[in-house]
């Protein structure tokens, strides 16, 4: 499949599974008596309700209208019910179809983190951080982030969560009770990372990857469900520490980079700051014990992800 091919399906698989979302009678529509062949809203109906003519539609959804105007895609998100993060990701995928956008498209970011970023992750000694790119690889973390989430740390190469949720998938339901919400999110936000970087072969092949060897990966990548990365909470079942939920802020590092940190934050003086005071002088004895040499609190160069 072309590059042109590749950009109208992704129109068609995200608006056909967003329709298929909305039933007549949620939209407004009467009910019928007789039984529909098509899962939620008939591509008529959507056109009928945006106020565009079928044939114009069916022409949206293939991905073979001509610079759709932005009335017409704001009338079609309306019907389809699209949120902030989705109407984000309808134009996207619009603007590619363009040969003057596949031409300015943005390229590949890099992976390396700015020195800087690594003297604020060290500087944040009582709180687990970590840096992430779009795919989810970890790019850098500090030592109670890497103590935190340890288990992802020990597999093979560079470490990525993508990876370890659907290809480790006991390890990873062990250390995340709540797996199936956190995949969901995971493949969600690739979902938009592959719409902003259609061209980045890392991204591919991760995408590939996991689609071949993981039917749970499969199963969320085909409902289309797009989700940009914010602050939340997570609940982990630590082999050393035990279940803990830990709110956490996500903050984008730049445009540019398409970076962000993930930094855990329990407020002061409650059982999940002492928890993680625990974890950092387990993991500091556990250091002083591997090399009786070395700082408290000194990195090892070994362990950072390969950049």
């Amino acid at each position: 499949m072309d590059e042109k091919e590749s950009a109208r399906a992704a129109v068609r698989e995200f608006l056909t599974t967003r329709r298929a979302r909305i039933a007549p009678t949620d939209a407004g529509l009467p009910a019928q008596s007789t039984r529909r062949r098509v899962k939620g809203l008939r591509r008529e109906e959507v056109a009928l309700l945006a106020g565009v003519s079928p044939e114009y539609y069916v022409r949206l959804e293939r991905g073979q209208a001509t610079g759709p105007s932005a009335g017409v895609v704001a009338a079609v998100a309306d019907v389809l019910r699209l949120d902030d993060d989705e109407r984000a990701h309808l134009g996207r995928l619009l603007a590619a179809l363009t040969p003057a956008s596949r031409k300015r498209r943005r390229s590949v970011p890099k992976d390396s983190v700015n020195p800087g970023i690594r003297v604020l992750l060290d500087s944040l000694d009582h709180l687990p951080a970590v840096v992430f790119n779009g795919r989810f690889d970890i790019l850098a973390a500090n030592t109670l982030g890497r103590a935190l989430l340890a288990p992802v740390f020990d597999l093979p190469g560079r470490p990525n969560s993508a990876r370890f949720l659907f290809l480790n998938e006991s390890r990873a339901r062990e250390l995340f009770p709540a797996w199936d919400r956190i995949t969901a999110d995971t493949v969600a936000t690739l979902r938009i990372e592959a719409g902003l970087h259609p061209d980045d072969p890392d991204l591919t092949e991760l995408i590939g990857q996991l689609a071949t060897r993981s039917a749970e990966f499969r199963t969320r990548w085909a409902t289309n469900d797009v989700r940009t990365a914010r602050a939340g909470s997570k609940t982990f079942r630590h082999p050393l520490i035990g279940e803990i939920t830990l709110p956490y802020e996500t903050l984008r590092i730049d445009a540019a980079s398409n970076q962000i940190i993930s930094v855990y934050t329990p407020r002061p003086d409650t059982p999940e700051a002492d928890a993680l005071r625990l974890l950092a002088s387990w993991n500091a004895d556990n250091q002083r014990n591997d090399n009786p040499t070395a700082a408290p609190h000194s990195r090892n160069p070994e362990n950072e992800p390969d950049l």
